[in-house]
């Protein structure tokens, strides 16, 4: 047996990857149909530095030599409770996994549970990936059902703006809003450049604005250093981007445009208080998609709306901007947990709601 295999089940095989195999790891990610960002490797380089810990999981068929599902796990211990108590486990937008392949489905969730138990996890929580109305997000749903995951809070956006970029700029720019086609070229001709953030200075600045943005909109952010680590791992390896919309040399706004598993996302934005009439948050988008398809994307996710289309919903002038862009409505299965140690997951619940 492999010094990292974990459970032994015949034919499929789960292991560890350790860092060393990390390109092995994206390789299969990116893809995979069901790949997503949030299952990359740096992506949990990321959040272990915001106190998760992560660990990567492969089911390997051992008939065939290769790698055919996936998991990044990100632990942590529960809320207030002592790190002996257990931890938490969650899977966010994975499995990566083909949901229709029953046993290889079987095979992974079996020896998953099985070493979380060992571990002393209090529950897993996931969040499958595929869209709700495909066939594999509603294989995803019935399987989870099936094993008596319960419903619960999802962590990540229920639904989303995602915008299909096959066809050619002309078409995209002539299937958005006549107002946002406008203000892409006002924001032009009044003189709004775009271009990439180009240190560490840029990305201080840039963080000064998204502190304006959050009192704005009443939205919490991270630290200073959170961004700089995300800068070190995405943005300095060709995995994302930092575009900063500028008038004058005076910084009006920036996004943060990751690029991966063939989708460019929309992760962070920040605006200026000053000067929203030259409108750089319209070119700044255009400017995200139009790289993001050049690179090869097939989809620009705008990266959450609200849960429903009622107009007073806190993020209803959000919707309105993500939506003239010209995209469709996604929505994603939710939130699954898998308790373990069920009076254990009803007191970290009760902290949790407390807190």
């Amino acid at each position: 047996m492999s010094p990292n295999t974990l459970y032994d089940a015949g034919r499929y095989v789960l292991r560890t990857i350790p860092q060393e195999k990390y390109a092995l790891w994206d390789d299969f990610v990116a893809g995979h149909a069901n790949g997503h960002l949030l299952q990359c490797w740096d992506w949990g380089e990321l959040k272990a530095a915001a106190g998760w810990q992560p660990i990567r999981l492969a089911l390997w068929d051992e008939h065939a030599h290769r790698m055919v599902a996936a998991a990044q796990i990100l632990r942590r211990s529960a809320p207030l409770l002592p790190l002996w108590a257990g931890h938490l486990a969650y899977i966010p937008k994975g499995p990566v996994i083909d949901w229709p392949q029953t046993p290889i489905c079987e095979a992974f969730f079996t020896q998953l549970h099985a070493l979380l138990r060992r571990q002393g996890a209090i529950a897993l929580r996931l969040e499958p990936g595929p869209e709700a109305d495909t066939s594999e997000g509603v294989l995803a749903m019935e399987y989870l059902g099936a094993c008596r995951a319960r419903r619960t809070l999802a962590i990540q956006p229920l639904r989303t703006i995602v915008l299909d970029l096959a066809p050619d700029e002309e078409t995209l720019l002539a299937q958005m809003k006549e107002k946002w086609r406008y203000n892409i070229r006002l924001a032009a001709r009044k003189g709004v450049t775009v271009r990439d953030a180009a240190s560490i200075d840029d990305l201080r600045l840039w963080y000064d604005l998204l502190q304006v943005t959050s009192q704005r909109d009443q939205f919490g952010v991270h630290t200073f250093d959170y961004y700089r680590r995300a800068w070190e791992l995405f943005v300095s390896t060709g995995k994302a981007r930092l575009l900063l919309a500028e008038h004058e040399g005076r910084l009006l706004a920036g996004i943060f445009v990751a690029l991966f598993a063939r989708q460019g996302i929309y992760l962070y934005g920040a605006s200026s208080n000053e000067q929203r009439q030259l409108m750089p948050n319209y070119l700044l988008q255009w400017e995200a998609i139009r790289w993001s398809r050049q690179q090869g994307a097939r989809l620009y996710d705008f990266w959450g709306i609200p849960d429903t289309d009622a107009e007073d919903e806190a993020m209803a002038g959000v919707y309105r901007f993500k939506r003239g862009w010209g995209g469709r409505v996604a929505q994603f299965p939710g939130g699954y947990e898998q308790a373990y140690r069920p009076l254990m997951m009803k007191l970290a619940d009760r902290f949790m709601a407390s807190g």
